[in-house]
């Protein structure tokens, strides 16, 4: 695979999990499904993907922007809840088509490093990973799994 978001154009369903109390020690998940638009932008330099998530209220929008010097994406997110997180996490994907995207950040007032894994791509299906890391990176906790379905 290359080092893109390409196979990720079009429309898609996902069944989200997420933890309920991160980095607390609870394994309490909770689930709820989503809908997805994703589209290229900047002549394939950019991405755009609009989830809506109608049972929990809310929506978010991710834009990804490629960095051609040093082939890496920068990834932003940002939800009708609570803005525009930043920093960004930015990486890419590997030969086998695991892409990885990290960022050191702040979560309830903790220092985190954040990753992002989008793995088991296929035409039709893919899952990403949210996970946090309080030891520099010597252990991970997922806390929020989307497994998405082409529909479109």
């Amino acid at each position: 695979m290359d080092n893109t978001f390409d196979w990720f154009t079009g429309e898609w369903t996902s069944r989200q999990r997420r933890l309920r109390s991160p980095l607390t020690g609870t394994d309490e998940w909770y689930e709820f499904p989503g809908t997805h638009r994703c589209w290229s932008v900047l002549d394939g330099r950019g991405n755009v993907d609009e989830a809506r998530f109608p049972s929990q209220g809310w929506g978010g929008l991710t834009l990804r922007l490629h960095d051609a010097d040093r082939d890496e994406w920068s990834i932003y997110w940002a939800s009708s809840r609570t803005g525009l997180s930043l920093p960004p996490v930015v990486g890419r994907f590997d030969e086998a088509g695991r892409g990885e995207f990290t960022c050191d950040d702040v979560f309830a007032g903790r220092a985190i490093r954040v990753r992002y894994l989008w793995i088991d791509i296929t035409g039709t299906t893919a899952r990403w990973e949210q996970a946090f890391s309080t030891d520099g990176e010597a252990s991970w906790e997922t806390n929020w799994v989307a497994d998405f379905t082409r529909t479109g």
